[in-house]
């Protein structure tokens, strides 16, 4: 087993990942930006280096400077967490370059799977159910013109080294066509480095379903089940769920499959996501992979009894699944919501600033997977997401009712949050019903625009208390994290005596 473990990212998932490390007795190392000097991850590990500017091209999605970081703090293995350098073939041959073992999947599988028209082809050619459209890239809006005319009207132009929901346009008739096209391409170049797009047949309301996969270098290979992961705005998941409530067994096992047979053709290993659409009658297309351990896999843990981090460690240090498919059992319903530092009532606009107080909720069933703490300062170079909120309970509407009630609990002051989003979304009949498809979340802004909550003289009275008491702590000097060579002590110790002090 690795004796040190080396953290490529930031944020929640940085936490996460060293949590189980420290579970299983295996030291961690952070990086941090000039703008996260004081964040949660950096005061959770054992050790932490800093590694550049704020600008996260400078940082976090620079090769160089961690794999620099890396050797210096001599750690064995990397995991990249998702986002920034997590699904780049290049960085992943890199670290394996340098002697130190990738937790994450073979480059070249990464390469195959990454291309969206590369993945489209290898589903294609093998027989397995594909979303109409073309398989590889389209060079001229000629090109595009005469796919869309052979699909017919709606259509969607995706880049193909997409994701995120960047590059991604809805064309609805041919007088968008034009506009469409030059925007697709020009947001796939900013944000992948590659201009080319793809078309596919649009689907009209389909659900968005995923199957998780774990393999590992002895040749298995097992799929844990489907998340729910329609709930999206802006083509991005904001809330996902385990399992699915379109599915059922039958189907589970033959979406797992097709996952199965798509991962064992790409030469995968370790943990990795095959995405499809459901339509209406509930036929399923092979949408892409994700080649990394997805944002919302804690639902998946919460309903499989698994920690999908430990048994992406275990399989990159050679090690075979301890389980096979025929022992795995979903048990009970999760759900989770992405907590955002962004304000729904002015059309989710980026809220970074001090967070001057923060309960989190917690009771049966209840999980926080966060990257805060009262008086941090959310900084406006990354990406928002504050902490994913997780529930548990043997049921749908159980879970429904415990998660209800954990976003009640849940105050975060100082900063504007998607909390009130979330709250109206479990009130929803048809959130309550199931009926859940892509184009939910837009249905529902549009029919409720507003979501500004009304606050009691208690509640204003204890904000402004919490707020003031934070204000008067913070007068006294606090000094910075020391540097790497200082950081001797176990993460937990330094993380208690940095943290501000609650409820004084």
């Amino acid at each position: 087993m690795f004796k040190k473990i080396f953290i490529a990212n930031r944020g929640e998932i940085a936490v996460r990942v060293m949590r189980t490390c420290r579970e299983m007795g295996i030291p961690t190392v952070a990086v941090y930006s000039e703008a996260d000097r004081k964040a949660l991850h950096v005061l959770y590990a054992d050790e932490a280096y800093a590694i550049g500017p704020a600008a996260s091209t400078e940082s976090y999605l620079s090769t160089t400077r961690i794999l620099e970081a890396a050797e210096k703090c001599r750690a064995d293995a990397i995991h990249p967490g998702y986002g920034f350098l997590s699904e780049n073939p290049h960085f992943a041959r890199a670290v394996e370059a340098a002697g130190k073992a990738f937790i994450g999947p073979p480059a070249a599988a990464m390469e195959l799977m990454g291309s969206k028209t590369a993945s489209r082809r290898l589903a294609a050619e093998a027989g397995l159910p594909v979303v109409p459209g073309s398989n590889h890239n389209l060079a001229s809006l000629e090109e595009v013109a005469r796919f869309a005319g052979e699909f017919g009207y709606p259509v969607m132009l995706k880049a193909s080294e997409g994701g995120g929901g960047k590059g991604l346009r809805l064309v609805r008739s041919p007088a968008e066509l034009d506009s469409a096209y030059r925007a697709a391409r020009s947001e796939a170049q900013r944000a992948f480095g590659d201009s080319s797009v793809y078309i596919e047949k649009y689907l009209e309301r389909p659900r968005h379903v995923e199957i998780q996969v774990l393999g590992d270098r002895q040749g298995n290979l097992i799929y844990l089940g489907e998340r729910e992961c329609s709930l999206q705005r802006r083509h991005q998941k904001v809330m996902e769920e385990c399992p699915s409530p379109a599915v059922d067994e039958t189907l589970r096992q033959k979406m797992g499959e097709t996952a199965a047979r798509i991962a064992r053709l790409a030469g995968y290993t370790n943990a990795g996501t095959v995405e499809f659409l459901l339509d209406r009658e509930l036929n399923f297309y092979f949408l892409e992979m994700n080649t990394r351990l997805q944002v919302e896999h804690p639902v998946t843990e919460q309903v499989l009894g698994l920690d999908l981090v430990r048994e992406q460690i275990r399989i990159a240090a050679g090690e075979p699944l301890g389980f096979k498919q025929e022992d795995l059992r979903m048990r009970g319903w999760a759900m989770e919501c992405r907590i955002y530092a962004e304000d729904p009532s002015n059309n989710f606009f980026p809220s970074p600033g001090r967070i001057t107080g923060l309960e989190v909720p917690s009771g049966p069933g209840v999980r926080d997977d966060s990257g805060i703490y009262e008086g941090w300062v959310v900084p406006l170079e990354y990406d928002p997401l504050l902490s994913k909120l997780i529930v548990w309970a043997q049921g749908r509407s159980e879970t429904i009712a415990r998660l209800r009630r954990a976003l009640e609990e849940y105050r975060v002051l100082g900063i504007q949050t998607n909390l009130p989003f979330f709250r109206r979304v479990v009130k929803e009949p048809d959130f309550l019903a199931g009926k859940l498809d892509t184009g939910f979340i837009d249905r529902m802004l549009a029919a409720h625009p507003g979501f500004e909550e009304p606050a009691n003289e208690e509640e204003t009275a204890a904000a402004m208390l919490a707020a003031a008491l934070v204000a008067r702590r913070q007068t006294a000097s606090r000094p910075a994290p020391a540097e790497a060579t200082a950081w001797r002590t176990a993460g937990r110790d330094a993380l208690l005596r940095a943290w501000p002090e609650r409820k004084r």
